[in-house]
């Protein structure tokens, strides 16, 4: 079964050679979705500090920016859309907690993605038992990816 994508993506600051192209945005939305979902469409935007900071602070009541933000599609129940949401990914603080953390920028990237789909799918890591659960799976996409498990201590 081969995943049918419609991925928008959109940058809301000054495009960089350092941000994730669509090809490779599609690559591991891909990776996440397949045999998950026969088709599905989702926007990743691209943003600032500053738009990251109010929205993590009008949806989740903390004044600061934040890595990613996931905002799934909940359609009426007879309605039959493949939208399954938004992620809002600040691209600052994916280059600060890349460096932070010795990983380099695209596997960082590349993390925030599979980790925001995994939200969209309703992964969560509130507690212990779910957060296990979601990083194990973050792990082993994140590897078949070629990248390093992004929970293991450098």
């Amino acid at each position: 079964m081969s995943l049918e994508l419609i991925l928008d993506r959109q940058v809301a600051i000054d495009e960089t050679p350092d941000l994730p192209n669509q090809t490779s945005l599609a690559l591991w939305v891909n990776t996440v979705l397949d045999g998950r979902m026969e088709e599905a469409e989702l926007t990743i935007r691209i943003v600032g500090n500053e738009e990251s900071q109010q929205l993590n602070f009008d949806y989740r009541g903390k004044d600061k920016p934040t890595n990613v933000l996931s905002f799934p599609f909940e359609a009426p129940p007879e309605i039959e859309l493949p939208l399954l949401g938004d992620l809002i990914i600040c691209a600052p603080v994916v280059a600060q907690e890349a460096n932070a953390q010795n990983k380099t920028l695209q596997a960082h990237w590349a993390h925030m993605v599979v980790h925001g789909c995994l939200h969209l799918l309703g992964y969560d890591h509130i507690d212990d038992a779910e957060a296990e659960e979601m990083e194990s799976l973050e792990t082993q996409i994140i590897t078949q990816l070629g990248f390093a498990n992004p929970y293991q201590e450098l």
